[in-house]
């Protein structure tokens, strides 16, 4: 058992030891802008340029230098993205795996391992052989265009602008498309001989199509006129152009109707907002037309729909946000709304937890110039705080103004306390009307009072600040919170009695009960005595039978 023991004590401590002497690798995290930007590195260089190179022999001969310092360039490149695709981490049970080891060999089990393997194999020593004119050879770096693609998904989720960039990026396939086919006719013409029948290439004999940048703005032209099935290009000749032509002319349909109906379909989701947008106008319109609303006040409601689409304030938060779980929620309604909360006096000092639960229920709101936002003697069900836009508080002929309030300004909050002795109660005081259009936040008495139950100091508290406020604006009054309380302490002696008397009433009920069930037991132990007794006179009588009869 001894040598049990310290065989296993051995092993833990050569575990430990190797762990604790055990490095950290580098390991790639996928959600970092490090990994993003790593993408894209010599992608586009490697789709565009190549093609061109190899078909055009002049933009290859003129810059040699250039591109063997470019292709090298790029080669260290793509070694180096294999090292990082192996070291690249993944999500297992929601934790990133750093396992080099593990991740190595989830790699390698991939199929992009193989085409990474098949993009960095120098190709390019056949060139000791046939020359280093022909960069063709190094068309197996193009398997490498996955990462290409991954960029572009991992961008369009990035950016605040999906659509356009969808637009965008179809637009380029397009364009990369017509380039490659313009690669590929200009390299047909040349196999076929430049100028040799009227479909090919002009003769370069002639200076003006001897020019690089004509020969390639010939050849784009015409793959453009061909893939759109435009036409009015010269008709082929020999069979292999025929047969050249006909294969653009399906591949330009098949391509060309995918990508229009994609940009058809983006273009449509881009103008879904305007479209319900505009329904709902439209349902507003013909419904005050059905009920006669007059002409101005159809006009307001339509500024109003303006007003909201011009200045972006269309979307019902509550529905952007639906898919996103409470906590993220509550996360992005804290960053929005929380600083403006906090600007009201009687929530300064108020628990975390609180703060936290009325930011989720506060709910904008959009008034139009000359509207009411409350009316003296108007019930104080909500109080307000003004995100942007004045509000004047006037004088009972709507004109005459006391004050404006303005960004950050707050009211209505002792309304919806209910503060005992407030001379007011729970009435507004002042007409408070928009001057433009106005953007406000409202906290209704419903909601406040709904995130209190699980707070019921916090409550004191406010109603001891509102209290206090009312105290030093002389809008309290000390006869009114005794007769509040006298009032509140009989609605609790009624409550009180109420409950006494339902209690009462039950437990003469449950007494009456009692006193049944025991009636009902000493009958049940009586019937069962004289069925006892019953039986015991039988068995005498039967033994005194036997004796006299013996």
């Amino acid at each position: 058992m001894t040598s049990l023991f310290a065989q296993y004590k051995q092993e833990v401590f050569t575990k430990t030891s190797l762990s604790s002497f055990r490095k950290e690798v580098w390991i790639m995290d996928p959600a970092t802008d490090t990994y993003y930007y790593w993408l894209v590195v010599s992608q586009v260089f490697v789709m565009v340029v190549l093609p061109c190179r190899s078909c055009f022999n002049e933009l290859q001969f003129g810059n040699l230098t250039l591109w063997l310092v470019l292709d090298y360039t790029s080669d260290v490149l793509y070694c180096m993205d294999t090292f990082v695709r192996a070291r690249t981490g993944f999500l297992e049970q929601g934790l990133l795996v750093k396992d080099a080891k593990v991740l190595k060999e989830k790699y390698m089990k991939t199929r992009q391992f193989r085409l990474d393997v098949i993009s960095v194999i120098p190709t390019d020593i056949v060139f000791l052989k046939i020359g280093i004119d022909n960069p063709e050879w190094r068309f197996n770096r193009l398997f490498k265009l996955a990462r290409l693609f991954e960029f572009f998904d991992r961008t369009e989720t990035r950016t605040n602008f999906p659509n356009i960039f969808r637009i965008s990026n179809l637009v380029l396939y397009i364009i990369i498309i017509i380039h490659w086919n313009a690669c590929l006719y200009f390299a047909i013409s040349k196999v076929l001989g430049f100028g040799s029948d009227t479909w090919v290439y002009p003769s370069v004999d002639n200076p003006e199509f001897a020019r690089l940048a004509r020969q390639y703005i010939y050849c784009f032209y015409w793959s453009t006129l061909t893939l759109t099935t435009i036409g009015e290009t010269p008709p082929p000749v020999r069979d292999v152009e025929y047969f050249f032509v006909v294969v653009d002319f399906l591949t330009g349909v098949l391509i060309f109707a995918t990508i229009v109906g994609n940009v058809g379909a983006m273009i449509s989701n881009m103008s879904a907002a305007r479209v319900e947008f505009q329904s709902k106008i439209d349902s507003i319109k013909q419904y005050m037309q059905f009920r006669k609303v007059t002409k101005d006040l159809e006009v307001r409601v339509v500024k109003w729909f303006d007003y909201l689409w011009t200045e972006e304030k269309t979307c019902d938060e509550k529905q952007v946000l639906k898919n996103l779980p409470d906590k993220l929620k509550a996360e992005i309604a804290i960053n929005v709304h929380l600083e403006t909360l906090r600007k009201v006096r009687i929530f300064q000092d108020c628990e975390a937890g609180l703060l936290i639960e009325l930011v989720l229920k506060l709910q904008p709101q959009v008034f139009s110039p000359g509207d009411y936002i409350c009316k003296k003697g108007d019930i104080g069900r909500e109080m307000y705080i003004i995100k942007g836009g004045k509000l004047a508080v006037v004088a009972d002929d709507g004109v005459t103004q006391f004050v404006v309030l303005s960004d950050g300004a707050y009211f209505g909050e002792i309304s919806i306390l209910g503060i005992k002795g407030s001379k007011a109660g729970n009435r507004r005081t002042a007409n408070i009307r928009s001057v433009g259009y106005s953007d406000l936040f409202a906290l209704s008495k419903d909601d406040l009072m709904e995130a209190l139950i699980e707070y019921p100091d916090a409550k004191n508290v406010l109603e001891e600040k509102g209290k206090s406020i009312l105290m030093k604006d002389n809008l309290i009054d000390e006869s009114l919170v005794a007769v509040t309380d006298a009032k509140d302490l009989e609605n609790q002696v009624n409550k009180v009695e109420a409950s006494l008397e339902v209690m009462t009433a039950k437990f003469r009920k449950l007494t009456a009960q009692y006193e049944s069930s025991q009636r009902k037991l000493k009958q049940r132990l009586c019937n069962m005595s004289n069925q006892v007794r019953t039986l015991g006179g039988d068995n005498e009588e039967t033994s005194d039978g036997d004796h006299i009869y013996g």
